[in-house]
């Protein structure tokens, strides 16, 4: 902490001379210091007041100083508290530290020594509130808040998530790839206890049998050609927190034995050793690819699919959910002009509808990568038609040549955008009538007879998916 930096302190002594004589001082130095000369005093300065320090006497006339530690540490537990006596023994010393004292020091107090304390304290307490900024940070891209979606799906999986994250349960996550499996584990991981423990991601379809069971598990120098040293793999990496299989169906039938071993006892050898490792980990696996079909070819084992599938999540595709598009060009939208310092203020209606009207193939993943591209080539403050990829715009093209050519009267043009309209606030709003109403600026019984006279209800629009 560097020299002169102030804090708010409070000086608890019933000696006046020593008391003063200790505020004089840390004024001087430049902390806002005030005083107490019980511990009853104390206690009710720090109710009114939150300081960041507070050095206290152990002899006091009412309760010993003891008593205003036990009271700051559940009452004002960001507040550091140093002990002063003047009858030092190292087991009241302990005893203190103990008890949650930030120091302990013998009177006659030197000076310095007392700075050196504060400033301690001080450094302290600014590393705390750091690493609770990056926490608020890391749950912010991480947590819920950075998954978007008001889709019922997406609802009904955002209620998963924060029922199973703080357990130790393993967590298969379906769906196609670029639906933002990722995101979902590292939300799963960021609202658990294991959040402060490490988030560690193998890609298992990205490497070769041969060298995926070395990045798991580690490997001792010698174990095979080019090993020359001990490595650790990312289960020991993951010890205390989360690891996250993506891919698990690309799996080996020697590996899926061993990951087998792992989720039943949590215990491992590195290829090519013989002492075995107990590792504490939460499993999150995610696949693309019809699990239950590869047990039936025999690709995967039965015994481990059963293991891995105690709770098991969909991600559904973007062109299920057509209804979250503007909001997720909304959020991109926000983040890339923020990295780039590009001034676009929104997306046209007609961009927003060519986006729904797209299947998204690459879904999440694909919509990203075409609103970063259009952030660096928009020229206006607005994104544009003109801004979308081509094969946007012959799909877009495609579609509103296929309505005009049908022969449909205007009125039965017209109902297929109100239908799909209609559906969407449904999603947006979980099929809450009375919140669908208000959302699209009809009565309830308005909504009732266009959801007849569309057929809409939950079963019908959900049958095919």
């Amino acid at each position: 902490m560097a020299r002169g930096t102030s804090g708010s302190l409070l000086v608890v002594d019933d000696d006046r001379y020593i008391q003063n004589a200790m505020a004089d001082y840390l004024r001087s130095l430049g902390h806002r210091t005030e005083t107490a000369s019980n511990c009853d005093e104390a206690i009710e300065r720090m109710g009114e007041y939150p300081f960041e320090v507070v050095i206290c006497d152990v002899n006091l006339p009412d309760h010993d100083g003891f008593h205003l530690l036990s009271w700051a540490r559940e009452h004002s537990p960001e507040t550091s508290v140093i002990l002063l006596t003047g009858f030092g023994t190292i087991e009241s010393a302990v005893e203190a530290i103990r008890m949650g004292a930030f120091d302990y020091l013998t009177k006659p107090v030197i000076d310095e020594e007392l700075r050196f304390s504060i400033e301690r304290a001080m450094g302290q307490r600014q590393i705390i509130e750091e690493n609770k900024k990056l926490k608020a940070q890391l749950t912010q891209r991480y947590g819920l808040s950075s998954i978007v979606g008001k889709d019922y799906k997406m609802l009904r999986m955002f209620e998963l998530i924060e029922s199973v994250a703080d357990t130790r349960t393993t967590v298969l996550i379906l769906g196609e790839s670029g639906t933002g499996k990722t995101m979902t584990a590292r939300a799963l991981h960021q609202l658990s206890n294991r959040a402060d423990r490490p988030f560690v991601e193998v890609a298992c379809g990205a490497l070769p049998d041969s060298l995926l069971e070395s990045e798991l598990f580690g490997h001792v120098a010698g174990a095979f050609t080019g090993a020359s040293h001990d490595k650790v793999g990312k289960f020991l990496q993951a010890d205390g927190g989360t690891l996250f299989l993506d891919e698990i169906a690309t799996a080996s039938p020697q590996l899926q034995v061993k990951l087998l071993r792992v989720l039943q006892d949590r215990e491992f050898e590195p290829v090519g050793g013989n002492t075995t490792f107990k590792v504490d980990v939460r499993l999150v696996l995610a696949t693309n690819q019809d699990l239950e079909e590869a047990v039936a070819r025999g690709e995967f084992r039965e015994d481990l699919y059963y293991r891995i599938n105690v709770i098991t999540m969909t991600q559904p595709p973007l062109r299920e959910r057509i209804g979250d598009i503007p909001l997720l060009v909304e959020h991109y939208l926000k983040l890339f002009t923020e990295q780039t310092g590009r001034r676009i203020q929104e997306v046209d209606e007609m961009a927003i509808q060519a986006m729904q009207q797209y299947n998204w193939p690459g879904n999440v993943r694909e919509l990203v990568n075409v609103i970063e591209r259009a952030v660096v080539l928009c020229r206006e403050n607005r994104i544009t038609l003109a801004d979308l990829p081509d094969k946007l715009l012959a799909h877009h093209e495609h579609r509103n040549v296929e309505a005009s050519l049908s022969g449909a009267s205007l009125k039965a043009a017209l109902t297929q955008p109100e239908r799909q309209l209609i559906i969407q606030a449904l999603e947006s709003n979980g099929w809450n009538r009375q919140k669908t109403a208000k959302a699209l600026g009809i009565n309830r019984t308005t909504l009732y007879k266009k959801m007849r006279r569309y057929d809409i209800d939950f079963e019908s629009v959900y049958k095919h998916i």
